[in-house]
């Protein structure tokens, strides 16, 4: 199997926007999304990586076909520290979960962008919630520092670590 981390051009930008659909389609099982007059859910940050400098959007290949996404910002939502590194939204598609891809995708991306990081994860999801701890453990080889705080009437797990 062979992973490959790109970073998505601005003609990728509606293949994103597919997978965002399928991504918060998911994650109405945790959280309460409508879908607009036209049948999507949108994702009104999308067109600001391409014009902000501190967001980066990455397509993740497994074998030349598309997996999933993994959309990374400099500056935390959560601490409004602007030297935090920070997971956005990540998504890998059914058919290639519990095989290594998510972990590995993550490891890559943490490799690249050196700094403290932030990775929330819903308590309300405990797949996520084990998903992140073991990724996050195979890249520091120990515990993070985890934290919990409650955004918009939900309750996260904050995980924070450094990438060296």
């Amino acid at each position: 199997m062979q992973l490959e981390l790109i970073k998505a051009t601005i003609e990728q930008k509606p293949v994103l926007a597919n997978l965002l659909e399928l991504y918060a389609y998911e994650f109405t099982e945790f959280c309460d999304f409508d879908i607009d007059e036209n049948g999507l859910y949108g994702y009104e940050y999308l067109p600001l990586y391409w014009t902000e400098p501190t967001r980066f959007p990455y397509l993740i290949y497994i074998n030349k076909k598309i997996a999933g996404f993994i959309l990374v910002q400099k500056g935390s939502l959560i601490s409004k520290d602007p030297t935090v590194w920070d997971i956005s939204e990540f998504f890998v598609m059914k058919k290639y979960k519990q095989q290594g891809v998510g972990t590995a995708a993550v490891l890559k991306v943490w490799e690249q962008f050196k700094g403290l990081w932030q990775v929330r994860v819903l308590v309300s999801n405990p797949i996520a919630c084990s998903f992140w701890l073991q990724a996050i453990k195979k890249f520091i080889t120990t515990e993070p520092t985890k934290t919990t705080a409650t955004i918009k009437g939900n309750d996260w797990i904050i995980y924070s670590f450094q990438s060296t």
